[in-house]
């Protein structure tokens, strides 16, 4: 079933509470009980009156759908517009902050952590939001800005900026965000907590100048070979065409003792 008909279709809006539910506590090992995760998790409540929001805006009651939606960002300080699209399993860990809008697409078992946007950079009324295939992990903090797809299973970083498509099974960091894990890591494709790789992550600024060094390096090296199988010749001395002033007065002894002072 495809999320737009999964938000609003019939009684889609409660029908898969216990599937969100379950989703929630394979994905945070702080969960305890279903009854914790209904009461407790302020991204659980969002999903649920977004669903409802969503319903009124297809229904044509498009003040009432913000309305919903309002009173679920004081509630839970999450903002998402009753527009937005989202499918199964959708899960927001902490939640503060986190901001969706109108045009974006979110895919199944989808996870965000708080401070997350997922903005627009156009004033067009079309499609201007990101759209995010299945099982994305966005970190905390991260930008994810304009109609830009995120590929299944991508990863991105705490605090990332990302304007530009990602690849599925990728993981990103860094403003602007670029790729630090290749789509044939198989970590990539398992949970990461906030998106970010917990290994040692690669920086592709110091990546470029440590090449860059290697190269002068190698330069170097090939001078110095060169420069010992040929040496240079020796500079020819080239004779003098005038004599200076104390070589002409050595060649010329009378000169010398008068300058000396001879009495005779």
């Amino acid at each position: 079933m495809r999320a737009a008909d999964y938000t609003t279709a019939g009684d889609g809006v409660f029908k898969h509470l216990r599937e969100e539910i379950d989703g929630i506590m394979a994905r945070d090992p702080a969960a305890r009980s279903r009854l914790e995760v209904a009461i407790c998790y302020p991204g659980f409540h969002a999903i649920v009156l977004h669903r409802i929001a969503r319903r009124a805006r297809d229904a044509g009651w498009h003040l009432a759908a913000r309305l919903v939606s309002q009173i679920a960002r004081s509630l839970t300080g999450i903002e998402i517009h009753p527009g937005a699209t989202i499918g199964r399993r959708f899960f927001i860990d902490h939640g503060m902050g986190v901001v969706i809008g109108e045009t974006a697409e979110i895919g199944d078992d989808v996870m965000l952590y708080h401070g997350v946007t997922l903005g627009g950079t156009s004033l067009n009324p079309g499609k201007r939001h990101p759209t995010l295939g299945d099982g994305v992990i966005v970190g905390a903090g991260a930008k994810i800005l304009g109609a830009i797809t995120i590929g299944r299973g991508a990863r991105i970083g705490a605090n990332a900026v990302v304007v530009a498509d990602v690849p599925a099974e990728t993981a990103v960091v860094g403003i602007p965000a670029k790729p630090v894990a290749p789509r044939d890591r198989a970590e990539t494709r398992k949970f990461m907590p906030y998106g970010t790789p917990s290994g040692e992550i690669p920086d592709p600024v110091a990546r470029a100048l440590s090449g860059l060094l290697d190269q002068v390096t190698a330069l170097q090296a090939r001078v110095g070979e060169l420069e010992a199988a040929n040496p240079p010749p020796a500079a020819p001395i080239l004779p003098r065409s005038t004599p200076t002033p104390l070589e002409a007065v050595a060649s010329h002894p009378v000169g010398m003792q008068e300058a000396q002072g001879d009495p005779r």
